[in-house]
């Protein structure tokens, strides 16, 4: 069997090696994530060390950055110059780097937010659909995009049922704001709102800031190793 350390690597190979399939390995040559490889006067493909190496870095890539971006980085390293490569890593530190401070900004907002008391109600403390856009700075659509959801349900106004957000409503919009600022999607937010309504506010939350905050750690570490994995795909392009 071939191994790194020979002058010819099959693709099943780099596929073990990597941990793909031999068809994922196929795709992600045509992808331009491995360089073309050689063929075979039968046709196989005759891959090397830097195909290996480029997978590994794809792999890594992509649990940090996601798919797209991933094959982006790549294709950029083995097109070159390099510096534009490391111009497109180093963005996807500083993505990182900003979503963990509005994580963090997040996250202390929401816990303010939800646990401020509410006063007495009365129908002249409700918002429009417009008036409360406007304080969150959002659009209207996006309110009904939560409505639609079931995020924040407002009241209706008779006769013709325009919303209607009492300051109950209010609060919890203020707090899928955030929440949504900072990266929570849609079915998150749906199981977390009605136990932050129950009053189990600080532990639910404080519970689904962790499960983000350990999503972050863990793309940063990826990146680290796609950094290392990148270095040794241009040690391979040197040698090759």
């Amino acid at each position: 069997m071939s191994t790194l350390n020979s002058a010819v690597l099959r693709t099943v190979d780099v596929a073990r090696g990597a941990g793909y399939s031999v068809q994922q390995v196929r795709n992600l040559e045509r992808d331009g994530v491995l360089p073309p490889a050689t063929r075979t006067a039968a046709g196989y493909r005759r891959y090397g060390e830097i195909h290996l190496r480029s997978a590994l870095a794809y792999r890594a890539l992509a649990a940090g950055t996601g798919p797209v971006e991933a094959k982006r980085i790549v294709r950029a390293v083995h097109r070159g110059p390099v510096p534009e490569a490391l111009a497109l890593l180093d963005a996807a530190h500083a993505r990182l780097h900003r979503e963990r401070t509005d994580l963090a900004l997040a996250g202390e907002a929401a816990a303010a937010i939800s646990a401020e008391p509410l006063a007495d109600v009365r129908p002249s403390d409700a918002m429009s659909v417009a008036v409360l856009a406007d304080a969150l700075g959002v659009r209207p659509s996006t309110l009904r995009h939560w409505d639609a959801e079931g995020l924040v349900v407002p009241g209706r106004r008779p006769p013709r049922g325009a919303r209607s957000y009492s300051p109950a409503h209010v609060r919890d919009a203020r707090i899928v704001h955030q929440l949504r600022t900072a990266g929570y999607r849609i079915d998150a937010l749906r199981t977390l709102l009605p136990a932050l309504r129950r009053g189990q506010r600080s532990h639910d939350l404080a519970a689904a800031l962790a499960a983000r905050d350990a999503s972050v750690a863990a793309r940063s570490r990826a990146l680290l190793d796609a950094a290392a994995a990148l270095a040794a795909v241009l040690d391979a392009a040197r040698r090759a």
